[in-house]
């Protein structure tokens, strides 16, 4: 019986506030104060907003001073409020977006048309770059210049890079043994061809001369068969 009578008075406050909600209504998001839920039924609006034939309109502050932006920025309306947006890169202040909504061009940049477009510093009408031996490359808004190929840059200037010094070879540096064999049997050759000139003109002096050097020839070359000949035998025993 207690239970029965303690649902009964839970249940008819929960009634009563269920009837409650359905009477209560909600004004529209941009009036404070309304007389019911349709955008024409507001009193007051908030902050924004402006009161006309009881709807709540959105104000533009980008047309009134509350809209004022900082420079090289414009105002964008949005509901109930504005943003500050950047202006774009080419322009030095501006009305929008866009390069084509500019008060004035960024340095780097001319105006061509409506619009403001990037100088080319590296055209052939423009010397951006003032040492000979620079290339220019543009960018946007700008440019910069390089040192050309073979050149580097030193004091503000660009030099000649210095080739490193390449050591010359003397003629006989790189002689191999085999070809200074050959080399002295041609000098040989030929100091036994000019003494034998000589000594067929009958001067005894060259003559001797001559035949001192055929036989210094001859002992070194039985000399050195014979060693060659003592090696093998030694080798094959």
């Amino acid at each position: 019986m207690r239970l029965q009578m303690l649902h009964r008075n839970l249940l008819q406050p929960a009634v009563l506030c269920c009837i409650l909600a359905v009477g209560v209504h909600s004004c529209p998001q941009s009036c404070k104060k309304c007389s019911g839920p349709e955008n024409d039924q507001c009193e007051e609006c908030r902050a924004g907003w402006t009161l006309h034939n009881n709807t709540c309109v959105d104000v533009d502050e980008c047309d009134t001073e509350r809209g004022v932006c900082p420079a090289n920025s414009y105002c964008f309306n949005t509901e109930g409020s504005f943003k500050c947006r950047d202006c774009d890169s080419a322009c030095a202040g501006c009305m929008g977006s866009g390069p084509a909504r500019c008060r004035k061009c960024s340095a780097g940049y001319k105006l061509s048309g409506s619009k403001c477009v990037d100088i080319d510093e590296c055209s052939d009408r423009v010397l951006a770059c003032h040492d000979l031996d620079e290339i220019c490359t543009n960018t946007v808004g700008s440019f910069y210049c390089e040192c050309a190929k073979g050149f580097i840059r030193k004091d503000g200037a660009c030099l000649k890079k210095q080739q490193p010094s390449v050591q010359v070879k003397g003629l006989f540096e790189d002689i191999q043994d085999d070809e200074v064999e050959v080399l002295q049997q041609m000098f040989f050759g030929v100091v036994l061809c000019a003494l034998a000139t000589l000594a067929a003109k009958g001067d005894m002096v060259y003559t001797s001369l001559f035949m001192g050097a055929v036989a210094a020839m001859a002992g070194y070359w039985l000399s050195d068969r014979g060693d060659r000949l003592l090696d093998n035998f030694l080798k094959g025993g």
